[in-house]
């Protein structure tokens, strides 16, 4: 990506945007093989109170 620093803030939208899309076209992410969130650790039960936050 191009320096940012001289650029106002629409035009460092502009630019970020055109190469996050230059981006998904030349490496596209392989679909996951597993759900969202599924290999999140699982919590039993939060403790209660403000004490244990």
């Amino acid at each position: 990506m191009a320096d940012t620093k001289k650029l106002t803030k629409e035009e460092r939208k502009k630019t970020k945007r055109a190469a996050r899309k230059k981006m998904k076209a030349e490496k596209p992410k392989k679909p996951r093989d597993y759900a969202r969130g599924s290999k999140k650790r699982k919590v039993k039960k939060m403790a209660r109170g403000q004490a244990k936050r």
